[in-house]
């Protein structure tokens, strides 16, 4: 069974820093595409990033580049969402997503998803 568990999230002031982290288990490959969702309140959920291993490429949305770094772990089921300069507007709940195939644009994309971890950024 693929899980997905994500931690780090928590509360911070703007300008502040936090580092998610998602622990990968259950995937009989290690080539599978691997990112992170979020969605605020009354939004529908937004790609940030996502590593595709099999071209070995992480993209990003254009509102985090620069603030948002995704990395991998000693091994490949860990990867972590380093964020920085956090802004109000950051505020929401966070996913780290996985897939069988390549990273897709759409969240119906991704097989496999976590429970989610809050993030809060304080103004």
């Amino acid at each position: 069974e693929v899980r997905l568990v994500e931690s780090g999230g928590g509360l911070v002031q703007t300008g502040g820093s936090l580092r998610l982290s998602c622990q990968a288990s259950g995937f009989a490959r290690d080539d599978f595409a691997i990112g992170w969702f979020r969605q605020a309140p009354g939004k529908g959920r937004e790609r940030l990033s996502c590593l595709d291993r099999k071209i070995g490429f992480t993209y990003y949305r254009d509102s985090v580049k620069g603030r948002f770094t995704m990395s991998g772990g000693n091994d490949k089921n860990t990867v972590y969402l380093q964020m920085n300069s956090l802004k109000p507007e950051d505020s929401a709940v966070y996913y780290c997503v996985a897939a069988d195939g390549f990273c897709s644009d759409y969240e119906t994309g991704f097989d496999y998803w976590g429970k989610g971890t809050l993030v809060t950024v304080s103004s």
